[in-house]
C-alpha cells in the first residue's frame, strides 16, 4: 500500500464542512460579510408589509438551511478581523481624502486652502536600538566611541545594523535605565496632551493678531483629522492633517494672510506651549510633546515640495485599523496581573504592562484606569478623531452603504419600489453566537483574500483608467 501524505487536522475539517448540506448557503453568508474573521450569528425574522398591511415578504432564519443568519462584527483592527478593518480602512481613507479634495458632501475648493500634515512624537524614555539608515543602506544603531557603559554595567552603543523586522528595534539598551513609569504615564496622558494642542492652537493664532478667540472664529475655523499610531518603543505618537478655513468650514475661503507657514509657524508655538501635570500634586510627571515635531504642506500634486494628498490619506488610514499590537503586546485587556507572564509580547512590552499594574496600585494614580488599558500599555484614547467640519463623518459614509445594500437587496427580492408604494418592515432579532466553528475558518480566510484580490485589481484598473 503507497504512503498517502498526511493532512492537518484544519483541512480535516475544513473538508468535512465542505460535504455539510448547508456549506452552499452558508458561503454566500459568509461572502456577504466580506469573509469576516468573527462573524455574528442572528436567529430572527423578518416580515415587510404596506400600508394596507398586505404582506410582501417575510423571511425566517428558521427556513435557512444553517438555522442562522450571518453579519459582520465590523472591529476595525487588522489583527481582529481583517475584512472589517479593510472596509474600516476604505471609509477613513475617503473622510480623509473628502477633507483634502472635497467630495462626499464637501466642496471642491478646499483642496486650496492651507493644510498641513504635522506628527507629534513621545519624548525620549531612554535609549532604544533602532534602525538608522542613510541612501538605502543601513548604518549602526548607536554607534559609540571609547564603548561607554551605563551605570548598570551595560554598553551604551550599539553597533549592530538592524534590519526593519528585526525584533530588537525598539527595545531598551539597558532595561534598568529605562524609565517605564514615565513612559506609561505619557502614554495614558497622550489623549489629553493633543485636546490640550488643539485647543492651544487657536489661542496662539489669537495672540499673534492681537484679537480675542470670539473675534478670531468669525474669521477663521481650524479643523483636524488625526490618528494615533504606536511605535516599536511603545509608544503613541498622532499623526495629524490640519487644514484652515473660512469662519463657516470647508466651504468657505480662509483670510488672505492665512498660509502654510503661517499655519506651521502656529502648530510650532502650541505644541512647544502645552503640557499635562500627572499626579495629585501635579509635579510627579509632566506630559509634554517630543522634541520631534514634523509639520509638512500637503499638496494636490506630488510633484511639489511636501506631500501628496493621496498620500496623506492612504498613510492616516493604514494606521486606523492598527492597534499596540504593532509595538509587540497584544489587542485585548488582560484581566489579572498573574496572566502578564504567559503573554506572547515582547519583554519590554511586558515591563510596560507590569507597570500599568504596579502603578494603578500607588494612591496617587489610583483614578487613572491603567489597569484596564494595560494591553494598551496606558494609552486609552481614541485612534481616529476629527473635527466636526472638517469633511463628512464615518457615519454617513456607513449610511450611504447600508442604503445601497438595504436597494439591491428590495429589487432582488421583488419588492415595490418605495417612491410608488410605501412599505414598512418590522424584525425581531436575537443573538446566537459569534465566530467559526470547526473547519470554516479556512473557507471564510479564502472568500476573505478573493474579495480581497478583486478589489486590488479594481483599484488599480481604476488608477490606469485614464480622466475624462
Amino acid at each position: 500500500m503507497s504512503d498517502v501524505p498526511g493532512f492537518s487536522p484544519e483541512i480535516y475539517a475544513a473538508a468535512q464542512r465542505a460535504s455539510m448540506p448547508d456549506f452552499a448557503r452558508w458561503q454566500q453568508m459568509v461572502r456577504a460579510t466580506g469573509g469576516c474573521a468573527e462573524p455574528i450569528r442572528l436567529q430572527g425574522h423578518r416580515i415587510t408589509f404596506d400600508s394596507a398591511l398586505e404582506v410582501l415578504d417575510v423571511y425566517r432564519t428558521a427556513d435557512e438551511p444553517t438555522g442562522y443568519l450571518l453579519t459582520a462584527c465590523g472591529n476595525r483592527r487588522a489583527s481582529r478581523c481583517p475584512a472589517c478593518a479593510e472596509v474600516y480602512r476604505d471609509d477613513t481613507y475617503h473622510l480623509i481624502l473628502s477633507g483634502l479634495r472635497g467630495g462626499k458632501g464637501v466642496p471642491e475648493d478646499v483642496s486650496a486652502h492651507p493644510r498641513v500634515f504635522a506628527t507629534f512624537t513621545a519624548p525620549s524614555f531612554g535609549a532604544v536600538h533602532a534602525r538608522r539608515e542613510r541612501d538605502g543602506k543601513a548604518l549602526p544603531c548607536r554607534p559609540r566611541r571609547d564603548n561607554p557603559v551605563c551605570e548598570h554595567g551595560r554598553p551604551q552603543g550599539c553597533g549592530a545594523r538592524h534590519d526593519e523586522d528585526d525584533s530588537q528595534v525598539g527595545q531598551p539598551v539597558c532595561v534598568d535605565c529605562y524609565d517605564y513609569p514615565g513612559a506609561v504615564l505619557w502614554n495614558a496622558h497622550a489623549g489629553e496632551l493633543w485636546r490640550r494642542f488643539t485647543q492651544t492652537l487657536p489661542a496662539v493664532f489669537a495672540r499673534r493678531l492681537g484679537i480675542s478667540r470670539a473675534q478670531l472664529r468669525r474669521r477663521l475655523r481650524l479643523s483636524y483629522a488625526k490618528v494615533a499610531e504606536y511605535q516599536a518603543r511603545g509608544l503613541v505618537h498622532f499623526h495629524a492633517v490640519i487644514r484652515m478655513d473660512g469662519p463657516d468650514g470647508p466651504g468657505a475661503a480662509p483670510p488672505g494672510w492665512a498660509s502654510v507657514p503661517v499655519l506651521q509657524g502656529a502648530i510650532t508655538e502650541a505644541a512647544a506651549g502645552v503640557s499635562v501635570p500627572v499626579g495629585e500634586d501635579g509635579a510627579s510627571f509632566v506630559a509634554r510633546w517630543g522634541g520631534q515635531l514634523d509639520v509638512e504642506p500637503i499638496y494636490v500634486s506630488a510633484s511639489l515640495e511636501g506631500v501628496a494628498d493621496q498620500r496623506v490619506a492612504s498613510y492616516i488610514a493604514k494606521y486606523a485599523t492598527k492597534g499596540a499590537e504593532a509595538s509587540g503586546t497584544v489587542d485585548r485587556p488582560i484581566r489579572q496581573m498573574r496572566d502578564v507572564a504567559f503573554l506572547d509580547v515582547t519583554e519590554h512590552a511586558r515591563r510596560m504592562i507590569y507597570t500599568c499594574f504596579v502603578l494603578n496600585d500607588l494612591p496617587e494614580y489610583r483614578l487613572m484606569p491603567l489597569r484596564r488599558w494595560a494591553h494598551m500599555l496606558g494609552y486609552r484614547g481614541h485612534f481616529s478623531t476629527k473635527s466636526r467640519h472638517y469633511s463628512t463623518t464615518l457615519g454617513t459614509l456607513r449610511q450611504a452603504r447600508a442604503d445601497h445594500q438595504a436597494e439591491e437587496a428590495r429589487k432582488r427580492r421583488g419588492l415595490p419600489d418605495p417612491a410608488e408604494r410605501q412599505t414598512v418592515t418590522v424584525g425581531e432579532w436575537r443573538f446566537a453566537g459569534s465566530g467559526h466553528r470547526d473547519g470554516e475558518r479556512f473557507w471564510a480566510e479564502l472568500a476573505r483574500q478573493r474579495i480581497a484580490t478583486a478589489r486590488q485589481i479594481a483599484r488599480q484598473q481604476a488608477r490606469e483608467q485614464p480622466p475624462g
